[in-house]
């Protein structure tokens, strides 16, 4: 390489490919219920961090409010974007509803925490430090 060339550290490499993919996750829960307490949004952040290294992602950035969260996730493009998502929101309902039982059933019900849809938006074209910082505004309850 050239010593003039100033390696970014987003762009990661394979066998047969360099890329960067970013990608703006936006989960909803059911019924736009009020669920997250402050509490709850740091043990989601851990547990997305957690699905996110299983499939060789990193989630860059996470925030919320009491009734959804974003995600900013820098993924490898061998994985399935629908598959990462199913597999964040998943995971992320049945270990929030194992530790915040109690709480989760009082806001929601019928076995469902998220709801089905969610938003997925390319992060190639707007630059990541504009959907950083627009993700660190989200007003996070105490």
């Amino acid at each position: 390489m050239s010593p003039r060339w100033n390696p970014d550290p987003d762009i990661r490499r394979g066998h047969h490919v360099v890329h960067n993919l970013h990608v703006h996750l936006v989960f909803v829960t059911k019924y736009r219920r009020e669920a997250f307490t402050g509490a709850m949004l740091t043990s989601c952040e851990e547990i997305m961090r957690e699905v996110c290294r299983d499939f060789e992602a990193e989630l860059k950035q996470f925030n919320g409010e009491e009734d959804h969260v974003h995600l900013l996730v820098h993924y490898p493009p061998k994985v399935q974007l629908s598959k990462l998502v199913n597999s964040l929101k998943g995971v992320s309902a049945r270990l929030l509803r194992k530790e915040y039982d109690t709480h989760v059933r009082q806001c929601l019900w019928d076995g469902h925490f998220w709801s089905g849809s969610y938003f997925a938006g390319s992060c190639g074209g707007a630059p990541l430090t504009a959907v950083r910082q627009y993700i660190d505004n989200q007003q996070r309850p105490p």
